[in-house]
């Protein structure tokens, strides 16, 4: 099975670096996940872990980290970012064929690595084969319902039912923490620039010329389940 290409990272993973720089400035979803299913000194497991942007920040408390990415020149990127640091292992992997063992990991994190709940039913099965009891995954997506980016995503992928994908987590035993995380940058060009990879272009054209400023309030959904 061949992984499924992302637009943004896979393209220009140096302006999806700008991205991730400029999201959730105030930390709302780690203080969220914290809350829900602490790692510290634990084994945690990231799931399309991308260039390993977060995976240092999981490194300074958990015992061990695994970062899982499909697309090789991005492993490189993230097996680079974190050479230094002796309990991560960045592997080459994808959700659906996890390269991890049964019952090895304690917490999940895959942010928008999951496209939206359904058709990640294989990815939901590896989850279910790798955490320990007593573990909990999370799962972070875009809300198409609420905020000015859930706006902009919604007229970008209308393909997206949000009632929809609800109903498929809420039936898979996962619930909901809705989040107000925000984009915050430090120049308008890097808005535009993260924009633009983030919508198809003449929604992103649209967007920009109706939105001032370096700042978008974005909701999420922080889905999560206890195993």
């Amino acid at each position: 099975m061949k992984p499924r290409p992302s637009p943004n990272i896979w393209h220009t993973p140096e302006v999806y670096e700008v991205e991730n720089r400029a999201a959730d400035p105030h930390g709302r979803i780690v203080a969220a996940m914290q809350e829900l299913g602490d790692w510290s000194g634990r084994t945690m497991l990231d799931v399309g872990c991308g260039t390993g942007f977060h995976l240092p920040q999981w490194a300074e408390s958990a015992a061990q980290v695994i970062g899982a990415e499909p697309h090789p020149p991005l492993v490189s990127l993230a097996r680079r970012r974190t050479k230094r640091l002796k309990n991560v292992t960045v592997v080459k992997g994808m959700a659906e064929s996890l390269p991890v063992r049964d019952a090895s990991v304690d917490v999940v994190h895959a942010r928008w690595a999951y496209f939206f709940g359904p058709g990640s039913e294989p990815g939901l099965r590896e989850l279910d084969r790798v955490v320990r009891r007593g573990g909990t995954a999370f799962v972070i997506d875009n809300d198409p319902t609420r905020s000015t980016f859930g706006r902009w995503f919604g007229r970008g992928y209308p393909e997206v039912d949000a009632a929809a994908v609800e109903q498929f987590w809420s039936s898979h035993g996962w619930s909901r923490r809705e989040i107000d995380m925000g984009w915050s940058f430090t120049s308008r060009e890097a808005l535009e620039a993260v924009v633009r990879i983030e919508l198809p272009p003449a929604v992103a054209e649209a967007a920009l010329a109706e939105h001032t400023g370096t700042e978008v309030d974005y909701a999420v959904n922080l889905w999560w389940r206890h195993f």
